[in-house]
């Protein structure tokens, strides 16, 4: 992600049904936005992975992100790496977080060598759940984030389950 990428990032992070579901709920101001976005620029450096800027391909605007990240907030999945995004509300049920997120499971998988992928959504959160089933992953738990108790599944997938699919999976 780009410098450029903050203020739409901002905008999409003060949408109170974009937060929703992640983490508590709370929208999050533009020092939190930046602070999370010097994060993942700084994920990059340190992992060699980090969260891709998903555009708009008609109009070039900032849809939202796609991460492969680390999930700390839930210390019970680790080691892991995570699988996550967040769009705005424009680009919601498009198949967007889908596309971006098969492309980012394929980077995560053949360029970063991973050998399995999870992904956290909160136990209400359909559409993110749907999106999940779609890349093949499949549930392993449901648990509680601890630092402030939200109800959450998560979802998994092995890079030969990945394999597997081969690029017949449909959007």
């Amino acid at each position: 992600m780009a410098r450029e990428d903050l203020e739409p990032l901002t905008a999409i992070n003060a949408d109170p049904e974009v937060m929703r579901f992640i983490g508590d709920g709370s929208v999050r101001t533009r020092e939190q936005t930046s602070a999370g976005f010097a994060l993942m620029r700084r994920e990059w450096d340190e992992r060699g992975f980090g969260a891709f800027a998903v555009e708009s391909r008609e109009t070039g605007e900032l849809a939202g992100w796609v991460a492969l990240t680390v999930p700390n907030f839930l210390p019970e999945v680790l080691p892991a790496v995570e699988i996550g995004w967040r769009l705005g509300r424009p680009f919601w049920g498009r198949g967007v977080a889908t596309e971006a997120a098969r492309e980012v499971l394929r980077f995560g998988f053949a360029e970063v060598g991973l050998d399995r992928i999870i992904s956290i959504c909160h136990v209400d959160h359909h559409a993110s759940a749907r999106v999940m089933t779609k890349l093949g992953m499949r549930q392993e738990r449901e648990t509680v984030v601890p630092s402030h108790g939200q109800p959450v599944r998560v979802l998994a997938i092995t890079r030969g389950e990945y394999a597997a699919l081969g690029t017949a999976t449909s959007p």
